[in-house]
C-alpha cells in the first residue's frame, strides 16, 4: 500500500511537471506496465485530479483544469522559489495582489514539513522589502538565501566566501541580521565580526563555507528602517561626491524614474521630495541629475553648484558656436565668394 501511495505521488508529479505524456512514457518513468498506470490513473480521477485521456497512437494523458484545486506537488526548491514569488508579489505595491500573496503564503506554511516550513518562515520573517518596479537582476541561488536567513532566524554566525565588485575574493566571518530584497538584487546586513562594523553584502556574492557557528545575542540593528540603510549604503557612502537635492515633483512620480541604488526620496509635500544621491564624480552627479528629468534645485553641496554653472557655461558656448556656424553658413549663401 505504501508502495502504490509513493507511486501515485510520483505520478501526480509527473503529471504536473509535463503538459502531456504518452502511456508508456508515464510506465518507463515510473517503472510499471501501461496496464498499472491506467489502474493509477483511475485512482487519482477518484481522489479529485482531472486526468484526461486522449486515445490513439498520438494519444496520451494530460492533467487538466477542474472545479477544485486539487493539493500541488512540490520539492524542496519549488516550494523555496513559491515562497519568494508571493513574498516578492506581497510588497510589489500591484493593487490588490499583497494582501492576497499574504494569504496564500500562509496556505502554503500549512501544508509544508516541518524542515520546509523553517526555511520559509525564515525567507519570510527575515527580509526586508525595498521595491519600486520590476528590473533584471543578478540570479540569486534559492538555497542560499534560505541558508542566509535560517542563520538570521537562529542568530548563527556565518562564514562565507565574498567576492567585491573587482572579483577579489575575501573570507568573512559575520553575525547575521535581515535580508533586503531591492528590484534588481539582494543584499545580507550583517555585523562583520572581523572588522567589527555593520556591512551590507551583495547576495549574489556571498559563497557560504559552513560549518557555520557559534550562537550570538543579536545586536541592536544599524538602523530603523533597513530598507533606507541598504538604499543608501548602495547609492551614497560608497561614492566621493554626496549631494541633497530637492525634485519639483511628487515622491511617487520621482520614484518611478530612480532605482535603489540611485538614492533615497524622502518626500516633502504634494509637489516635490528630497533625493539624496552620490556618484564617482561632481560632473556625474550632475549628468544623473539632469537625466532624471525633473526640475531642481540643490540643497546641499557647493561643489555641485559649482559644476552646474560650468557644465552650463559650457553648454552656452556650444550653443553658441552653433549659431555662429549657421550665420556664417546663411551668409555665405547669401553672398557667395566669386
Amino acid at each position: 500500500m505504501v508502495e502504490t501511495s509513493a507511486r501515485l505521488l510520483r505520478l501526480l508529479s509527473l503529471l504536473q511537471a509535463h503538459r502531456d505524456w504518452s502511456g508508456s512514457a508515464l510506465a518507463e518513468r515510473l517503472g510499471v506496465t501501461p496496464r498499472t498506470v491506467r489502474r493509477d490513473v483511475d485512482r487519482l480521477r477518484e481522489l479529485g485530479y482531472p486526468v484526461h485521456a486522449t486515445p490513439g497512437t498520438g494519444g496520451g494523458y494530460r492533467l487538466g483544469a477542474g472545479a477544485q484545486l486539487p493539493p500541488l506537488l512540490l520539492d524542496d526548491e519549488e516550494a523555496v522559489a513559491v515562497a519568494v514569488g508571493l513574498r516578492t508579489a506581497a510588497g510589489r505595491g500591484v493593487e490588490g495582489i499583497g494582501e492576497t500573496s499574504l494569504r496564500a503564503l500562509a496556505k502554503l506554511d500549512q501544508v509544508l514539513p516541518g524542515r520546509l516550513r523553517r526555511r520559509v518562515g525564515a525567507l519570510t520573517a527575515y527580509t526586508v522589502p525595498a521595491l519600486r518596479a520590476p528590473q533584471e537582476g543578478q540570479q540569486v541561488d534559492a538555497g542560499v538565501l534560505t541558508e542566509l536567513a535560517g542563520a538570521c532566524r537562529d542568530s548563527t554566525r556565518l562564514r562565507f566566501a565574498y567576492r567585491d565588485h573587482n572579483g577579489s575574493a575575501t573570507r568573512r566571518t559575520a553575525e547575521p541580521h535581515r535580508l533586503v530584497c531591492t528590484e534588481r538584487r539582494w543584499y545580507l546586513v550583517a555585523w562583520d565580526v572581523d572588522r567589527t562594523d555593520w556591512r551590507t553584502f551583495r547576495v549574489d556574492r556571498i559563497t557560504p563555507t559552513p560549518p557555520h557557528g557559534p550562537r550570538f545575542a543579536p545586536r541592536t540593528p544599524p538602523a530603523d528602517d533597513l530598507a533606507a540603510y541598504v538604499a543608501r549604503g548602495v547609492s551614497t557612502a560608497p561614492y566621493a561626491a554626496h549631494a541633497v537635492v530637492r525634485l519639483h515633483a511628487p515622491a511617487h512620480e520621482a520614484a518611478q524614474a530612480l532605482s535603489v541604488a540611485d538614492g533615497v526620496l524622502e518626500a516633502e509635500g504634494d509637489t516635490s521630495c528630497l533625493l539624496r544621491t552620490g556618484a564617482a564624480a561632481f560632473d556625474v552627479l550632475v549628468v544623473h541629475v539632469v537625466l532624471l528629468g525633473f526640475d531642481f534645485e540643490v540643497l546641499e553641496s557647493r561643489e555641485l553648484d559649482d559644476h552646474i554653472r560650468a557644465v552650463r557655461d559650457r553648454l552656452g558656448r556650444a550653443l553658441d558656436r552653433s549659431a555662429a556656424r549657421r550665420t556664417s553658413a546663411a551668409d555665405l549663401a547669401e553672398h557667395p565668394v566669386e
